[in-house]
């Protein structure tokens, strides 16, 4: 039996075992493979049914948004990471709030500041003083002070106005679920996700986020300004004496279940064709670009790119109650998928070219080679 060590903020952890290689153990290298069966009736049905009322809670909560509500849940489903940008009071922090409640899991707001260090974000290790039972004094002893990071839901407020040492605390988080401080590696709440919002007003005293960053962001949705009749529920909603609060509708392990079902959803090998054409469409290096791409691109999409296609056309398929992903359910999460992955040269910030429009043309002209 392995040896534990107990954590200092009280999670016992086995000591990590030497690595035995595959080849050691048959004798030959092979990968190890997981098959997961294809949903079945009653798995689409439970997605169905729990999704729904996730849905329906955050709409009943955050008016005005269903576009925004939708892409939010395709990427949760789906297991990454959102950027939402928008101006403020759109109720960017109150979705992020809901949705926690909504599914009973822990939840931790960060303002970034400029002057926030990374210890802020992951945690850090100090000194104590601990009475020594065999002995008449005390002893010092290390211990771990985890950061606002070990929650099943983050919220990075205005990620972009922290120094690009914080920012880079998040990204070991993001990608690999653990976080490193000193000499251990930690792991994070399982599920974890990174919810991040920047405002795009006010620019003075803000850092861009880094491109190796908005890469591991599954989706950036674009959070717009409500219309004249969702105004008029918000007025309802918010400044009479009834508060709303989301009731809870699923925990973390059956949110973890759901995300299973996803990656059984099939995918047939057309699909994954043009979900390829589409991503090299965005390179003006290659053959088939279209012309906007090769005079305004600088780089396209990385190969996450491909994966947030194909893993987010999987929930929406879902979602529509289809038990296979078609062209239509690519085309929908195309935008939030590649828009903060697509890098403008000199010519397309000079002539106020949006990611919106190469996405548009991209779409358009694969479309037309289908045709």
């Amino acid at each position: 039996m392995a040896n534990k060590n107990e954590d200092a903020y009280g999670v016992e952890t086995p000591e990590t075992p030497a690595k035995e290689t595959t080849a050691s153990q048959n004798g030959r290298a092979s990968a190890s493979v997981t098959q997961v069966a294809e949903p079945g009736e009653a798995d689409i049905a439970e997605f169905m049914e729990v999704t729904q009322k996730l849905e329906q809670e955050l709409r009943e909560i955050v008016v005005g948004q269903e576009r925004v509500i939708r892409e939010l849940l395709l990427a949760l489903l789906a297991g990454g990471h959102v950027l939402l940008e928008g101006v403020p009071g759109l109720g960017k922090t109150l979705l992020v709030r809901t949705l926690a409640d909504a599914l009973t899991l822990t939840f931790t707001r960060i303002q970034f500041t400029p002057d926030l260090m990374p210890a802020d974000i992951v945690g850090t290790t100090i000194v104590t003083e601990q009475t020594d039972a065999n002995s008449s004094g005390s002893r010092r002893v290390f211990s771990f002070h985890p950061g606002p990071i070990f929650a099943n839901i983050v919220l990075a407020d205005e990620i972009n106005r922290a120094t690009p040492k914080t920012q880079s605390a998040l990204l070991e988080g993001m990608q690999e679920r653990t976080v490193s401080v000193g000499d251990r590696t930690r792991p994070l709440p399982t599920p974890f996700f990174v919810l991040a919002t920047q405002n795009p007003l006010e620019m003075e005293g803000t850092y861009t986020l880094p491109e190796a960053q908005l890469d591991r962001f599954l989706f950036k949705i674009m959070v717009n300004f409500p219309k004249a009749v969702d105004l008029m529920r918000i007025i309802d909603n918010t400044v009479g004496t009834q508060t709303l609060r989301a009731k809870p509708v699923a925990s973390g392990d059956q949110l973890l279940h759901l995300s299973e079902i996803v990656r059984a959803v099939p995918v047939a090998t057309h699909i994954k064709e043009y979900a390829v054409r589409l991503l090299l469409a965005t390179h003006p290096d290659q053959e088939d670009a279209p012309e906007k791409v090769r005079k305004y691109v600088r780089y396209g999409a990385s190969p996450r790119g491909l994966q947030a296609l194909i893993m987010t056309a999987k929930v929406r398929a879902l979602l529509e109650g289809r038990y296979n992903v078609a062209i239509e359910d690519l085309h929908a999460v195309a935008f939030p998928a590649l828009r903060h992955r697509l890098v403008l040269n000199f010519d397309g910030l000079a002539d106020g070219v949006t990611p919106e429009e190469l996405i548009t043309t991209i779409v358009e002209e694969v479309e037309a080679e289908e045709e």
